[in-house]
């Protein structure tokens, strides 16, 4: 282990003063006897000796990122149709899904969540496949759970899909997703880059599911007859409503297209196919998977099989290696992570530690540097289909995904980077005015920033029969914009710099009436505000009106014990804005919200560190089982196992680092006045 003495800047100094040895303003004397007088100097050492433990060899952090158990019920499907499913992983996907299912018979989506309709679902058939049979009292409770919301005709669109490529049901149960989508030209309104990245990832192998229609059978004697809960009943997403509409239209378009199928002469068919199976592998050659999430990695492989090619096949058995990197087994439970988030595990960690005090120069920070370096992505991507003019710069999530760049990634990439003393300066400094100049290129019109994607936000896409999975596009949010503000901000930029202020005024659009603001990639107001307010310290506008409304309403959301909490019910019942179990990454984000606008000494803020400090465990960690992070808003949810350490200890020292007047250095700065002379370019075509 490091030396204390050469770990952080100024310790013993610190530890000498009387205040520090008695955690004054920290709001201890409401903690327990035994955790009172500890100082919160200790607490923050312990916390950066933990998370500078968890780096890897190569210099990155990785943490499990967590999801409910429709992926593992997924995998059955999957296994079955690879010859698997009677390898020891069956029994133990079994088990850990079986361990999930909650006292109502169903599945839900996040820790204390309530049944929700296509877990069940899945869970169900996945038990099933594993061996359960369908009188047992689990499976019974779980059909009568089935029924009672909605049946399978009200699944999502995926599940039938997936159900009538294995032929259980009808492909008339399942949206067209011909792979003639392939043809439409970019200046349609409806073609392949109106959609969000992700989706495209899904969607294309799954055209190529749908032309082929692969003979795919699962065992013998089964069925999912049981689970409609009217026999016959066609799925309401496939079903007119009302007058005209979107909805309507999308919905008449799709019969038109399974007419279509149905028809002998398919004069675009082949080049369809050959368009959409290029496409494919061209993204396979650049990642680890296509698109790096599980979704799209395994329908890849469908898509492979269901052109002739079988486990054999080098690429074939390439990408189920990939997919099996995502499993962890246990003894008894084999579970499946969605994604592996090394990048941005990694600059979480490193912004963490670099507000708690280690050296600029430490190698601890200097590995981690390097290792960023090495993977920023300076070829072309997706993304450049809508932004021509922008230059390659920025990082993606995972490992290797170098189609798929995101603005949220490269810029906590940038904060991380901007505070590391790197021998390789001049390196540094091309890396970062890469990225840089890429994150303002991808600026939206609105003055926002989606993640993936530039101008992502034709809104009447969501009608599309396929796009129940509440993620069809990728326009500007408040959470990504406040964090390309912040990493601007952290480099001096001002507040009067063009990208800055159409970047403030979105955030003002967006802001909610009681002050909070959404958070579209963490749950949720709580992790949106609390962004939004960090930014706006960064360009100095903490006591402006919008920023004071905000400290209130993170005042009168923090929980008795002073911590703060938030469920995933919240995207669905406005009723649950701010309200859940105190979890230390959430009362790490309120936190950092408050320190942002309020003043250190604020009662709300030492609660709130006082709350983090007591609930810290010996090894300098902290515990939490609840779902801090969305993929999709009400549809998919995450636990990023490495929030619950990275993130209190950034808010304690930023705490800390306040307390004592001290700022932390920036030894990277790109002024703003390199980028004037590009103005339209590199905002997104709004300069």
């Amino acid at each position: 282990m490091t030396p204390e003495s050469t770990l952080r800047a100024g310790t013993d100094a610190e530890n000498s003063t009387a205040d520090a040895r008695n955690g004054a303003g920290v709001g201890f004397a409401a903690a327990a006897p035994r955790e009172r007088h500890r100082p919160i100097e200790d607490v923050i050492d312990r916390g950066l000796r933990w998370l500078i433990s968890a780096q890897s060899q190569d210099g990155y952090w990785w943490g499990e990122l967590e999801a409910d158990t429709t992926l593992e019920c997924d995998y059955l499907p999957y296994l079955h149709l690879l010859g698997k499913l009677g390898s020891e992983k069956t029994a133990k996907l079994a088990n850990f899904i079986r361990q999930r299912q909650l006292t109502d018979g169903g599945w839900g989506l996040f820790p204390g969540g309530p049944s929700e309709l296509n877990a069940t679902v899945k869970a169900y058939i996945g038990l099933r496949l594993a061996g359960d049979v369908a009188s047992a009292p689990h499976l019974q409770t779980a059909k009568a759970k089935i029924h009672v919301l909605g049946g399978l005709e009200s699944t999502n669109s995926y599940v039938r899909f997936y159900l009538a490529m294995f032929g259980a049901i009808d492909w008339s149960y399942a949206p067209a997703i011909p792979p003639e989508l392939m043809l439409l030209p970019s200046w349609l309104p409806v073609n392949l880059y109106d959609m969000s990245s992700w989706t495209r990832a899904i969607v294309v192998p799954m055209t190529i599911i749908y032309a082929l229609k692969p003979c795919w059978t699962l065992p013998e004697g089964f069925s999912v007859n049981e689970l409609f809960k009217a026999s016959g009943e066609k799925p309401p997403s496939l079903s007119f409503s009302g007058f005209v509409s979107w909805r309507n239209v999308f919905i008449a378009l799709d019969r038109g297209l399974k007419l279509y199928e149905r028809s002998p002469w398919k004069p675009f068919r082949k080049a369809a196919l050959a368009r959409a199976n290029k496409w494919m592998l061209e993204r396979l050659d650049r990642a680890e998977g296509l698109a790096t999430i599980y979704p799209s990695m395994m329908n890849s492989v469908y898509a492979m099989l269901a052109q002739g090619s079988d486990t054999t096949d080098p690429l074939v058995s390439r990408e189920i290696r990939f997919l099996e990197r995502y499993e962890i087994e246990e003894r008894d439970t084999l579970r499946i992570q969605p994604c592996i988030s090394p990048v941005w595990d990694t600059a979480i960690a490193m912004v963490s530690l670099e507000e708690a005090g280690v050296d600029p120069s430490h190698p601890v920070l200097v590995k981690a540097g390097r290792w960023l370096l090495e993977n920023q992505i300076l070829g072309g991507g997706d993304w450049q289909v809508k932004n021509p003019a922008g230059a390659p710069g920025g990082w993606a999530f995972e490992f290797r995904n170098d189609v798929y760049p995101d603005v949220d990634d490269t810029a906590f990439v940038l904060m991380a980077l901007c505070r590391v003393a790197l021998p390789e300066q001049e390196r540094l400094h091309g890396a970062v005015r890469r990225g840089v100049a890429w994150l303002l290129s991808m600026q939206n019109r609105d003055g926002g920033w989606g993640a993936f994607d530039h101008e992502n936000n034709l809104q009447f896409l969501n009608n599309i029969p396929f796009a129940d999975h509440n993620a069809m596009l990728d326009p500007s949010t408040s959470d990504v914009t406040a964090r390309a503000m912040e990493s601007l901000g952290q480099m001096g930029w001002p507040s009067t710099h063009p990208a800055m202020q159409r970047g403030r005024a979105f955030l003002h659009r967006e802001q909610c009436a009681d002050g909070s603001w959404f958070g579209r990639w963490g749950v949720n107001y709580i992790y949106g505000t609390s962004g939004v307010l960090r930014a706006v310290e960064k360009i100095g506008e903490r006591s402006s009106a919008p920023c004071r409304r905000a400290a209130e309403w993170l005042r009168s959301v923090q929980n008795a014990n002073g911590g703060f909490g938030e469920t995933p019910a919240s995207y669905d019942d406005e009723s649950f804005k701010g309200k859940g179990k105190s979890t230390a990454s959430q009362t790490a984000w309120g936190l950092i919200g408050l320190l942002a606008v309020a003043d250190v000494n604020d009662p709300a803020v030492e609660r709130a560190a006082a709350w983090l400090a007591v609930n810290q465990n010996p090894d300098g960690s902290w515990d939490e089982d609840e779902f801090t992070g969305t993929g999709f808003p009400r549809v998919f949810y995450l636990k990023y196992h490495l929030y619950r350490n990275s993130f209190p200890l950034y808010a304690l020292a930023r705490y800390d680092n306040i307390r004592k007047g001290r700022q932390r250095p920036v030894t990277v700065q790109i002024p703003c006045g390199e980028f004037r002379s590009k103005g339209k370019q590199n905002s997104g075509g709004n300069g």
